[in-house]
């Protein structure tokens, strides 16, 4: 079973990427699975630094298959500049990068609508990247949405993208006017002819390599408490990025999974509103931030910074298996004098087992701790376990104590070499 799927366990920015890119080595292919642009995906070889949003960080191995699965939502502006910016760096595409057919296609109308929705909620917002996602992912529900396959068919384009555009009459209003029903149809065929090539019948491509016992990595993107279904509603995302999303969003069936790692940074960080019971508003929060460059890849927007949330993370670890963990940012903490680790909630002054799914509680909670010694020296050079100072070796133990799943990576650095197998 060749299957090892790497999801977010947190609130995404987890540095899944810089996980992915030092497992990517040993893998035949990547697939992602679920999210769209608002992905943002940071990748450091040598001096160079790659930002990718969509198209898989997989990419910058040559022989590597790439693919995007059905349960992603594309915007095709974005998806053809990535493209554009791989290749003028002299990483071709051509035969090993593939889009599933029955993924959906954001368009400017549901870009639009993102921001409006945004801009008409006021303090109430979710605190999207406005990059349409959410109304793409609604549309797919409500059987609007237009999937890449359609770009091919100019006629039934003209029916699906007509179809849409009078069913959002309303919402659209005067924006409208400045669209052409006939230049659009004409615009996404011109698209589809391009990105024909890479255009495919993914779930049968995956299920043959995983016949053909090929290594394949699935790669998520956000993360488990921004699942729509088991996140902090409503302020979450639009897809499920729990390991459930691993099969929707490819066509695979459970059996063929191997292993699930779920990558946690040694601190928690979340963008945008929703409620963050371990938030630090003082100086180790804004030294975290700083010191970590928490700042959105998609958006640039300084990220909210806490201490790790033991509870939050073993509620992500009991719906989505992990059978280890990836332990990223681990070189963040290095020059505090303690650190704090949450272990338990109390509400009413009454302690809680249970992680609360009701986003009203979770707001409400008092967060209890346990003090762990930090240490000063920097670890960004070390190269094994048993080189770490004594006190992150114990924090790293305490962790793994507290979720009963060993850590088996740890991250002490921005490059694919800072990277610590165990």
């Amino acid at each position: 079973m060749p299957v090892t799927v790497v999801l977010g366990a947190l609130w995404g920015d987890e540095a899944k990427a810089k996980i992915v890119d030092a497992l990517a080595e040993n893998m035949d292919a990547i697939v992602r699975f679920q999210g769209g642009c608002n992905a943002g995906h940071t990748v450091v070889h040598g001096d160079t630094t790659y930002k990718f949003h969509i198209i898989p960080v997989g990419i910058l191995y040559p022989d590597m298959i790439c693919i995007i699965g059905n349960g992603v939502v594309i915007n095709l502006e974005r998806l053809l500049e990535e493209i554009q910016d791989v290749e003028s760096k002299g990483i071709y595409l051509a035969d090993r990068f593939f889009i599933s057919s029955q993924a959906h296609i954001t368009l400017p109308i549901q870009t639009y609508l993102d921001e409006l929705g945004e801009k008409l909620s006021g303090n109430q917002a979710i605190g999207t990247t406005k990059s349409g996602i959410g109304p793409t992912y609604s549309d797919k529900a409500a059987r609007l949405g237009l999937r890449m396959g359609d770009l091919l068919d100019k006629e039934y384009l003209k029916y699906r993208l007509s179809n849409l555009i009078n069913n959002k009459k309303d919402l659209l209003g005067s924006w409208l006017e400045n669209i052409s029903l006939e230049d659009s149809v004409e615009m996404l065929y011109e698209i589809g002819i391009q990105l024909k090539s890479f255009i495919s019948n993914t779930p049968y491509m995956i299920n043959n390599m995983i016949k053909e016992n090929k290594d394949i990595l699935f790669e998520g993107a956000q993360g488990t408490l921004l699942d729509i279904d088991f996140g902090t509603y409503p302020f979450v995302t639009s897809s499920n990025s729990t390991i459930g999303g691993a099969l929707i969003g490819t066509g695979i069936n459970p059996r063929s999974i191997h292993k699930i790692i779920g990558v946690m940074k040694a601190y928690f960080t979340r963008v945008g509103n929703g409620p963050f019971p371990t938030e630090l508003h003082d100086e180790i929060g804004e030294y975290i931030r700083e010191k970590g460059h928490e700042y959105g890849t998609t958006t640039g927007r300084p990220r909210r910074c806490g201490w790790f949330d033991a509870v939050a993370a073993r509620f992500s670890a009991m719906l989505n298996g992990f059978d280890e963990i990836a332990l990223t940012l681990l070189d963040v903490y290095s020059g505090l004098d303690t650190i704090e680790i949450c272990t338990g909630y109390t509400l009413g002054g009454l302690e809680m087992d249970e992680y609360p799914v009701d986003t009203r509680l979770l707001q409400k909670v008092q967060p209890s701790y346990i003090s762990l010694p930090g240490w000063k020296e920097d670890i960004s050079s070390v190269k094994n376990f048993d080189d770490l100072p004594e006190n992150a070796r114990d924090f790293i133990r305490t962790i793994e104590d507290l979720l009963g799943i060993p850590i088996k990576i740890i991250s002490v650095g921005a490059k694919r070499s800072q990277t610590i197998f165990r």
